[in-house]
């Protein structure tokens, strides 16, 4: 575990929190914490009202006031942080990330992310995708504002591929699926809600391929064409496949019964491999790739040097 610098949560107050006490609003928006914990945080000095400390829990917000939580330093979980450019040049950075770093802040993590390592040498970096947790691979970042606007739209109109390889339960009984499970929000017991198959949720389609067949289990080649949460993961569980070792999902692409994982758990063995879109400079196709790790790769990839 490791100190971080600590961090400050800063946000300008809408209509809705008009007239409330600055407890009363801090309960209601994060309910991660409880009012006993946010009361503590006030008597602490940690939050500030237009650059002002807080001095009574009752104290009355309005519209338009600028509301700090200056968070002390907190211990982050050890994760790994080593990460490999892959390619760089004037408008973009793509790195492959390895399983177990989180891509964004969150969850407990903020100096352990690959945005935040990321930046150490390319401060201007802005994302324009995230991976799971538990998933490496490529990740690309666009370094100034046109390539992040030409880049959204390309993500946008569904016209970057994306290629994934995914190690799945089971030996499947046919070489190809293509899977249109719609995928929506669905209960969970310690979250509420998280993404899983649903009937209500959203149109998506992934295209998987079979690579390798192994003892009780099938190495996958998949190509998503939309891009919903966890959407590998939901798709080769719908088709009868989870992922080996997926804590969250299992067949018919549902959460598991009996205190299922969160989204963030590892466990699984997923990559994002390939990237292939129109480079915002040089109008022309560019193609990426992220070697898999050992346990993802075929057999004549484990014996290529």
């Amino acid at each position: 575990m490791t100190l971080n610098g600590g961090h400050t949560y800063r946000e300008q107050l809408g209509p809705r929190a008009d007239g409330l006490s600055v407890l009363a609003y801090l309960t209601r928006q994060y309910g991660h914490s409880t009012a006993a914990e946010w009361r503590a945080r006030l008597e602490g000095g940690e939050v500030r009202l237009d650059g002002a400390t807080v001095g009574r829990a009752d104290e009355r917000v309005r519209a338009g006031q600028v509301l700090e939580w200056r968070r002390p330093p907190w211990e982050e979980e050890d994760v790994p942080l080593a990460f490999d450019v892959i390619h760089v040049d004037g408008a973009l950075v793509a790195v492959a990330k390895p399983g177990g770093l989180p891509t964004l802040p969150g969850g407990g993590f903020l100096s352990h992310t690959l945005l935040t390592r990321v930046r150490e040498r390319f401060p201007e970096a802005s994302p324009l995708h995230r991976l799971g947790r538990g998933t490496s691979g490529l990740v690309l970042f666009a370094r100034t504002h046109a390539a992040a606007s030409a880049l959204s739209r390309s993500w946008r109109g569904h016209e970057v591929e994306k290629r994934y390889r995914a190690l799945a339960s089971g030996l499947a009984g046919r070489e190809t699926y293509r899977v249109t499970t719609p995928i929506g929000p669905v209960p969970h017991p310690r979250l509420g809600t998280v993404y899983a198959a649903s009937p209500a949720g959203k149109p998506s389609r992934s295209d998987a391929r079979v690579l390798e067949r192994r003892e009780g289990a099938t190495l996958f080649e998949v190509d998503i064409h939309t891009g919903r949460p966890h959407q590998i993961r939901i798709h080769l569980a719908s088709v009868g496949h989870p992922l080996v070792g997926d804590p969250l999902y299992g067949p018919g692409g549902g959460v598991l019964p009996d205190l299922p994982g969160l989204p963030g758990d590892g466990g699984y063995l997923l990559h994002a491999e390939r990237l292939s879109f129109i480079h915002p400079l040089t109008g022309e196709r560019l193609t990426l790739h992220a070697p898999p790790p050992p346990e993802l790769r075929m057999g004549e990839e484990r014996l290529a040097p």
